[in-house]
Order: C-alpha cells, then sequence, then structure tokens
C-alpha cells in the first residue's frame, strides 16, 4: 500500500497544475479512486474539485477530510527523477503528499465495515490563491454532501518528524491582499515641478505600513505587512513618473483585527496621497478567513495522536500563513493540524522543499483514528 501511494506522491509532484487548472491533477486522482475503492465520486465540484463518498448502511455523523490539488508557481531547483516537468510550476507547499494521503484513507476505508455514517474524502482545487473552498462551498453538488465534522492537514517543516500540532483556537491567520495603484502627472524628467511624481507617497506609505508591524504570533496584536511588490514609473530616464503601483499582504491573528488594519490603512493611505496631490484607487483580494478550530474536534486530533503514539504539541496561537480551509470552519465543525516535515526539511514555498514520504503514513493513521472516534458515537 506504501509503496503504491509514494509512487503516486512522486506523479503527482512531477506533474503539478496551478490554482483553477487542476484538470490533470483531479483527473489523475480520480482513476486512482476508482481503482483503489468502490467510493462515489462527484467531479468537478467548484471548479476542478472532487469528493469521493464512502457511505455506510445507516444514518450517523458525516465526516468530511479534505486537501489540497493546486501548486504553486515556483521554478522547482530540485535535481531528482520525479521533480517537475512543468517549467515554473513546482508542488512547494506539500499538497502532493496531502493529497496521497487522503488517497491513501480512501484504500483503508475500502476495508472497513461502519455501520453508521458517512466519510467524505474532498480533493480541492486553488487553494493557493483562496478561491477554491469558497467556490466549493457555493457549489450545489457540495450542499448535497452535508458534512458534521470537517478536518485538514498541514506538514509543517521546522517541526519534528511525525509530531502532530494541535492549535487552539485557531490553526491558521486571517490573510488579505492589498494593491494600491497611484496616479500622478508624467512631467520632464528636467521639470519635475510641472508634474507630480508619486516617489513621496511610495516612501511615506512603505515607511508608514513598516511602522505597523507587530510579527510575534504570539501576541495579540500580531500584524504583518509584507510588500511583495512595488513599481513605480517606467525604465526612461527622461520622464518623472506619474504612477505608481504597491502591493501586500497582511496578516492579522482575527478577522476582527483585520478588518480594523484595513480601516487605518485606508486612512493613513488617502492622508498621504491628499498631501502629496495624488488621485489612488485600492483591491482587496486573496481573503483567507483565519481557520478556527472547533474544540470537539480538536479533542478529537489529540485523541487520535495520543492513540497512535504520536508527539503532541499544543499551542494558544495559530499559524502565521492563511489557509483557505477556513472557509469550511465558517460553515460546520472543524479543525486542522500541522505534522511535523522534520526540523532539517526546507521551508514551505522554498525552491528546493519537498513533501517528505515518511510522514504519509503518519497523516493516513491520524485520520483513521479521527474517523473510527466519531463513528464510533450517534449523531
Amino acid at each position: 500500500m506504501l509503496e503504491g501511494l509514494k509512487q503516486l506522491r512522486k506523479e503527482l509532484h512531477q506533474n503539478p497544475e496551478l490554482s483553477g487548472q487542476e484538470v490533470k491533477t483531479a483527473e489523475r486522482i480520480r482513476k486512482f479512486l476508482e481503482k483503489q475503492s468502490s467510493a462515489r465520486l462527484i467531479c468537478g465540484i467548484g471548479g476542478h474539485g472532487l469528493a469521493a463518498v464512502f457511505d455506510f448502511p445507516e444514518e450517523g455523523p458525516s465526516i468530511l477530510i479534505r486537501c489540497e490539488l493546486d501548486a504553486l508557481p515556483i521554478e522547482e531547483e530540485n535535481k531528482f527523477g520525479y521533480r517537475s516537468v512543468c517549467k515554473g510550476v513546482s508542488h512547494k507547499c506539500g499538497h502532493d503528499g496531502h493529497m496521497t494521503i487522503v488517497a491513501g484513507l480512501a484504500m483503508w476505508l475500502e476495508k472497513q465495515d461502519f455501520n453508521a455514517g458517512k466519510v467524505i474524502l474532498l480533493f480541492q482545487p486553488s487553494e493557493e490563491t483562496g478561491k477554491g473552498a469558497y467556490a466549493m462551498l457555493k457549489d450545489p453538488k457540495y450542499a448535497e454532501l452535508k458534512a458534521d465534522y470537517a478536518f485538514a492537514l498541514h506538514n509543517l517543516p521546522g517541526e519534528e518528524l511525525h509530531s502532530i500540532i494541535k492549535t487552539a483556537p485557531a490553526f491558521s491567520s486571517t490573510v488579505q491582499s492589498l494593491a494600491i495603484h497611484l496616479k500622478g502627472k508624467q512631467s520632464h524628467a528636467s521639470e519635475p515641478e510641472n508634474g507630480i511624481n508619486p516617489a513621496m507617497a511610495v516612501a511615506q506609505i512603505t515607511t508608514a505600513f513598516a511602522e505597523l508591524n507587530q510579527g510575534d504570533i504570539k501576541k495579540p496584536d500580531f500584524a504583518l505587512l509584507t510588500p511583495v511588490c512595488i513599481k513605480m514609473g517606467s525604465v526612461d530616464y527622461g520622464i518623472s513618473a506619474g504612477t505608481g503601483e504597491m502591493h501586500y499582504t497582511l496578516r492579522s491573528i482575527s478577522e476582527e483585527k483585520m478588518e480594523n488594519l484595513k480601516t487605518d490603512l485606508l486612512r493613513l493611505i488617502s492622508e498621504v496621497c491628499e498631501k502629496e496631490k495624488l488621485k489612488f484607487t485600492t483591491a482587496w483580494f486573496d481573503y483567507f478567513p483565519a481557520t478556527m478550530n472547533d474544540e470537539f474536534c480538536n479533542e478529537m486530533i489529540a485523541t487520535a495522536a495520543k492513540e497512535n503514539g504520536l508527539k503532541l504539541i499544543e499551542r494558544a496561537y495559530p499559524n502565521k500563513f492563511g489557509e483557505d480551509f477556513g472557509w469550511f470552519s465558517k460553515e460546520t465543525r472543524a479543525a486542522m493540524f500541522g505534522l511535523g516535515s522534520g526540523t532539517a526539511s526546507p521551508a514551505l514555498h522554498h525552491s528546493d522543499y519537498d513533501f517528505p514520504e515518511e510522514i504519509i503514513e503518519s497523516g493516513i493513521a491520524m485520520f483513521s483514528k479521527i474517523i473510527c472516534q466519531i463513528l464510533s458515537r450517534p449523531k
């Protein structure tokens, strides 16, 4: 079983697809599930998403286990035989491993004989853009599934291999991206006084945003404003720039604090642009709501870790990254946990990262125990 899963993982790694383009990845998973199980398959949910549904004889709790289909626009620098064959695209977040764990869970479920309940294995598109979970939840096909509980995991480099990281009340931060477009007036570079150059506004906004940073995730006023791209004018030395744009990713510990931060930023931008006589527009996108962990679901995670003999690490603060599983936690009782992928592992989204296959078995064991605990209870 494990060797077959490792081969699947390598195939997924070698053939990554970006968010919204996961056609072949979904097809590869579909074919694997058809071969390895008798699950009822539902395709095309929220785009290229699919579900494998295991219905047991009597009515009972419904459990959803979710993983992600998409890869990242990162050129892989690893040289192993299964490196990405898609230029500029690679699995640098471990979604290839997450899919493999859930596919392995299908093989385990095929052998189970629970009396009641339902298990839904959900393969979600477009996690990296924050659009996939929302699109699935709005799809009528998903509404028919009616999950009572939802669970997911994320591998965590820097944590001991096979360790389980349980967080409360949230697993991931609230994340929002911001684009600021500044419009002034071009002029000859020898006569900047006849134009309106956005350079001073860019400098003032960058400085003011930096002063709002509170990078300690353990503190309730955590706020991280990361500049990802700043452009101004063009490389034409006879022209004083008349336009500029700034792109940021914002992170906070809760949605309430994110709304307060957004209000402060818009006021700050407005004040600077009025002072510098600039017009401006803003756009908000790539929204990831915080993944809030239900207390009961977190108890199931802790018990599963102990029964599997895995080290349990408990934290009272979330991870800094965003996760669109937060949309599921808005709709149903849900929880996400971390699975340690090694203290020496390259970090997520690094060009040399590779999902450690050693933890496939631990991931399957965790979900299996969670399912056993819940399906042994009445709805």
